[in-house]
């Protein structure tokens, strides 16, 4: 009889940022080693592939999929990506995780083939481009969940510039207040994150000294928690820069190509194409290439009503709009025996209650909160049963 369902055993990220406590809270799972839990991995990435059982011995999620790859991902799936095309995750981040920015599709392309070419290993610490794919995400708050995304208006930087009133950068501040334009706030980003020695060291002082001033205020508040992870980095400008905000559980958003961001602090599902490129723009002792970073940066003011990502709601369904078509992604509330269809392989995990799925044929999984299910593209229709939330991975 053919398995519908796959349950997954999933690798758990122990990054130096992430929540000690989280996971256990949100899903009742065990730290008996004690060490920061920062991302469970759903999916078939090298550097964390979930495990499956099939007929009853463990392998691993992509030699599954490599058996038959049109039937496990679907036909379309399997000839425009060759892979599973996401990876799906929980985030748990306890502290600030670097300001970030992913290529596009096309300059990832470039820039790979160009380090390749340049014989500049993977492993290499300076290297920018690990595999020549974008990395678009989506983040869903499971708990208060505070980021960085996308520049503030022209108005809002030049505003806390000349509240800081360094002198240090006063010819920068007049530059941008002349050319408030894509070029101009290209030139201020790059020009700020280049900053070296002496006056970057004046530069981050002085702003310390405003934020201690300043503290009852809830963005210089939270600049000095940035400082106590990140003593010294030009990175805590960021806040005064970009979009800081906290989203509430339920609360989505999308971070596209050519755009800074940052998670700060809280737990979230994300899903993302496969891809581990990633521009450093501070709040990192990792390498920073600020001009390779800046070539791919977008230097746009993003609306604060365009942040979030509003739902099509479809039932007891919420499916998020995604730009790209690497993955799909909904949340369902509250179903009784609902009928799914599969298009793609997809990862179900179980939000806040269990949940159980059924195919027509008898067979039946049930996940508690936190667990997952991989189902291949191939089961066509199957019902879903949960008196809480679970979320879908698709493409």
């Amino acid at each position: 009889m053919t398995t519908h369902f796959f349950p997954l055993n999933n690798v758990i990220q122990d990054y130096a940022w992430g929540s000690y406590t989280s996971l256990t809270e949100l899903f009742d799972m065990p730290n008996p080693d004690n060490k920061p839990q920062a991302e469970i991995w759903m999916g078939a990435h090298p550097n964390g592939c979930s495990k499956i059982a099939v007929e009853g011995n463990e392998t691993l999620l992509s030699n599954f999929i490599g058996t038959d790859m049109a039937a496990i991902l679907g036909a379309d799936t399997a000839a425009m990506f060759g892979e599973l095309p996401y990876l799906f995750k929980v985030l748990c981040a306890e502290k600030a995780l670097s300001v970030q920015v992913h290529p596009s599709k096309a300059q990832a392309e470039a820039g790979f083939a160009k380090e390749e070419a340049a014989g500049i290993p993977l492993s290499a610490s300076f290297r920018n481009y690990k595999d020549p794919n974008h990395k678009p995400e989506l983040v869903f708050a499971l708990t208060p969940y505070t980021a960085m995304n996308g520049f503030r208006d022209f108005s809002e930087i030049l505003g806390f510039f000349h509240q800081l009133n360094i002198s240090e950068l006063s010819a920068l501040v007049a530059e941008l207040e002349a050319n408030q334009t894509e070029q101009g706030l290209s030139a201020f980003f790059g020009a700020l994150l280049s900053l070296e020695g002496e006056v970057k060291e004046a530069c981050v002082n002085k702003l310390l000294a405003f934020a201690e001033a300043n503290q009852d205020d809830e963005l210089f508040a939270l600049l000095l928690t940035l400082a106590t992870q990140y003593p010294g980095d030009i990175g805590l400008f960021s806040p005064l820069i970009l979009n800081t905000l906290t989203l509430n559980p339920g609360d989505a958003m999308f971070l596209d190509a050519c755009t800074p961001h940052a998670y700060i602090k809280g737990t979230g599902l994300e899903i993302m194409a496969n891809s581990d490129n990633v521009l450093r723009a501070g709040l990192t002792p990792k390498h920073m290439d600020v001009p390779e970073l800046i070539s791919c940066t977008r230097c746009v003011p993003m609306p604060k009503d365009e942040i979030l990502l509003a739902p099509v709601v479809e039932g007891n369904a919420q499916h998020y709009p995604i730009p790209v078509p690497d993955f799909k992604f909904s949340v369902y509330r509250a179903t009784e025996n609902e009928a799914l269809n599969t298009e793609s392989a997809e990862i179900l995990i179980a939000v806040d209650a269990p949940l159980t799925v059924t195919h027509a044929d008898g067979e039946t999984v049930t996940l508690n909160k936190g667990e997952s299910v991989f189902i291949p593209a191939y089961v066509g229709e199957y019902f879903s049963t949960c008196s809480g939330v679970f979320a879908r991975a698709y493409n």
